[in-house]
């Protein structure tokens, strides 16, 4: 089974959950593309890197977290959701796999694609709307402009990018599949 991303509900509001993320490390790659093609584009660099594509030469175990015997074969684990958040040029995304807690900064290797970059992200309060539904540019926009509505509503301040979330692979039936818009918030 995939691991997911932890996170701790604070408070239900009209239109989001509350949430705390703790602080968690990503590999993330830049892709200039369309809203719909910049997850695609990204997915296969990102997927290498877990898979083996790194300096320790870290095989995929979907599932299987890393371990810290240094005889045994290490392994990184798939985490969901992939992330997309906007860039700063239009058409300009940044995509990002969240990597299993059990990963840290002293354990995580380098990537050897030069456009995967590892990072670390802070623990954070965010608001959070779950959806199912298609993958379009449309329906993400629909619930962010909604999330955003809702927070400011609640007397919330957003303190960064919109996040939009996939949790499930591409061949899931659309109206099986979990999304998510999050919105960090000031503490």
């Amino acid at each position: 089974m995939t691991e997911q991303q932890p996170y701790r509900v604070v408070s239900r509001h009209p239109g989001f959950e509350l949430r705390r993320y703790p602080a968690h490390l990503v590999a993330e790659m830049q892709v200039q593309a369309s809203f719909t093609r910049a997850p695609i584009e990204a997915f296969r660099p990102l997927a290498a890197y877990v898979g083996g594509a790194n300096q320790a030469r870290h095989p995929v175990g979907s599932g299987v977290p890393a371990t810290s015997t240094a005889s045994d074969s290490e392994k990184i684990a798939m985490t969901v959701p992939v992330i997309q958040i906007e860039g700063e040029r239009p058409g300009a995304y940044l995509i990002q796999f969240v990597l299993p807690a059990t990963v840290t900064t002293a354990t995580v290797p380098e990537p050897v694609d030069a456009r995967v970059r590892i990072r670390a992200v802070a623990a954070q309060l965010a608001a959070a709307v779950r959806f199912s539904g298609r993958w379009t540019e449309q329906a993400f926009s629909r619930r962010a402009t909604m999330l955003g509505r809702s927070v400011t509503a609640a007397g919330l301040q957003p303190t960064g990018a919109i996040r939009y979330a996939r949790f499930d692979p591409p061949w899931k039936p659309w109206f099986l599949r979990r999304n998510e818009v999050v919105l960090p918030v000031v503490e």
